[in-house]
């Protein structure tokens, strides 16, 4: 497989473009397929075996244009789908929840891990898994966020109504004691200065406060050093950016989630 071919990244809308721009800034060599699956957003509350039959679709369109490794840019995805991704393709399968879990381990210091994210995440008790899997010792505290993902795409990141909203969900996440948050949603990173001054209020001190997708980023770059994958071209990779549908309002957040303008988003069908 050509070293030059491009890593698939899907999510279920925008929320994986936090994962995209993290890769660019890591791997910065590395051209881009994302598949935005905008018909069918939310994930986070549908049934598993609805996510795995959406996260399958999504999978195999990225393959056939394509790509050296797929990259699930969505936890809910990540938390059900993977290990049928990963039956259904022959190429390697990436998720955020195992980078998000062991940099959270690592900043709570053996102490309790509170995860911010999707009721369908929460749900499916991967982060309690993987937590388990890195420290006998680490509990975890599951909290399911839904407001934070509308506030991200209609672009409210700052003032009253985010710092209401993120306290809602932050302050009894803290008071049962968690050491450390995750980020346990794509959309998250975007209100992640919020997140983190309402943690620090309400605890008194600075709270760790883990960004997934640049953990998620850290392990694309150690996979693809350590199996002789990384791209060589000199120059920046290229980013195409796909979706099932509105292309058009599509481009104008994802501009907010990249930080840089978007232009063409191609409508493709599943």
């Amino acid at each position: 497989m050509s070293r030059e071919l491009p890593l698939g990244v899907f999510d279920s809308g925008l929320g994986g473009l936090t994962v995209v721009r993290a890769i660019r800034a890591t791997c910065p060599n590395e051209s881009i397929l994302y598949l935005g699956d905008t018909a069918r957003v939310p994930y986070g509350t549908r049934s598993a075996e609805t996510v795995i039959k959406y996260a399958i679709g999504c999978a195999r369109l990225l393959v056939s244009r394509g790509v050296k490794a797929i990259v699930v840019a969505c936890n809910t995805v990540s938390a059900v789908a993977l290990d049928a991704l990963r039956v259904e393709l022959d190429i390697p399968v990436l998720g955020v929840i195992q980078p998000g879990a062991r940099a959270a381990v690592a900043a709570a210091k053996g102490g309790t891990v509170g995860v911010l994210a999707t009721a369908g995440t929460v749900a499916s008790g991967a982060y309690p898994r993987a937590v388990a899997a890195l420290s006998t010792r680490a509990e975890v505290i599951g909290q399911a966020a839904p407001l934070l993902v509308p506030l991200v795409e209609e672009g409210w990141l700052e003032g009253e109504v985010p710092r209401l909203a993120v306290r809602r969900y932050v302050e009894p996440v803290l008071a049962r004691g968690a050491k450390a948050i995750v980020l346990g949603c794509t959309h998250y990173p975007l209100l992640y200065d919020v997140i983190a001054s309402e943690a620090a209020a309400i605890a008194g001190a600075p709270v760790p406060v883990v960004d997934s997708a640049h953990a998620t980023a850290e392990d694309v770059r150690a996979f693809l050093r350590d199996r002789d994958f990384a791209a060589t071209r000199s120059g920046t990779g290229s980013l195409e950016l796909l979706v099932t549908d509105l292309p058009a309002s599509f481009a104008t957040v994802a501009s907010r989630f990249l930080g840089h303008e978007v232009e063409d988003v191609a409508l493709v069908d599943l």
